[in-house]
């Protein structure tokens, strides 16, 4: 791959290696906190696809309680909007299932959405993790997924318990960094995190986690930290690596 960072700090754009696969967005409309509407959903993709994305992976929230989505509600919220995408993109669906108790008759009968073959992508609360976390990830791996936790370093009651990070890879998880965290995005201990878990080559994937067109590009002159920004991190390598890991999800 073209050494994207043979210029000191490049834009984060500027990091997407050509036919680049998001594993995690929220482009499907109404049906999440993500994309509210079709329109929406398809000013997203264009952009994506002018970053030099070939596929988007759909992954709305399932999160008992508070977006109450099932394998019906996401094929068809998806359906409505692969009638309308006319990008040179592919667009294909999976779920970000929430680790709580919801999660286990999901994974009984088999019935996770995945974003390829047997890898599923679970994420946390942000206040705290479920008090039967490792049980569930032995549920799933005894039942043959492979769990991808989402945006690891986001979990800040993680950062002074870094053997905790350890402890979840050892059990089998694979760690998904947001890209929108490298350049500082969501704040700078998360930066710092983002870093460290890069430098101990504790990142397999890489994610947009795009919620929205703001997360992309400037809009309307209201400058934001979006896919615009300069990346921050200092362990570049690494960060190349998952970049071109995502390609096995073609």
């Amino acid at each position: 791959m073209f050494n994207i960072f043979s210029r000191a700090k490049p834009k984060l754009s500027d990091l997407i290696p050509k036919n680049f696969v998001d594993i995690h967005s929220h482009v499907l409309p109404g049906i999440d906190d993500g994309a509210k509407n079709i329109d929406e959903s398809l000013k997203m993709i264009y952009e994506m696809s002018m970053l030099g994305f070939s596929k988007i992976i759909g992954t709305p929230h399932t999160y008992e309680g508070v977006h109450n989505n099932t394998n019906k509600s996401i094929e068809k919220s998806f359906q409505r909007l692969q009638e309308k995408n006319h990008e040179n993109i592919a667009i294909s669906y999976a779920s970000e299932y929430m680790l709580d108790n919801s999660i286990f008759e999901k994974i009984r009968s088999k019935s996770l959405l995945c974003l390829k073959n047997n890898y599923v992508l679970v994420e946390m609360s942000y206040i705290s993790p479920p008090i039967n976390l490792y049980e569930i990830i032995f549920e799933l791996r005894t039942n043959g997924y492979i769990p991808v936790l989402a945006h690891p370093e986001r979990y800040r009651f993680l950062h002074h318990n870094f053997k905790e990070f350890e402890k979840l890879l050892n059990h089998g998880c694979k760690f998904q960094l947001n890209l929108l965290s490298v350049s500082g995005y969501y704040g700078d201990d998360i930066l710092k995190i983002s870093d460290l878990l890069l430098e101990k080559n504790m990142i397999s994937f890489v994610g947009s986690d795009a919620h929205s067109i703001s997360h992309i590009k400037i809009i309307n002159g209201i400058r934001r930290k979006n896919f615009e920004s300069r990346v921050r991190v200092k362990n570049k390598k690494q960060l190349e690596l998952a970049l071109d890991n995502n390609s096995s999800f073609k």
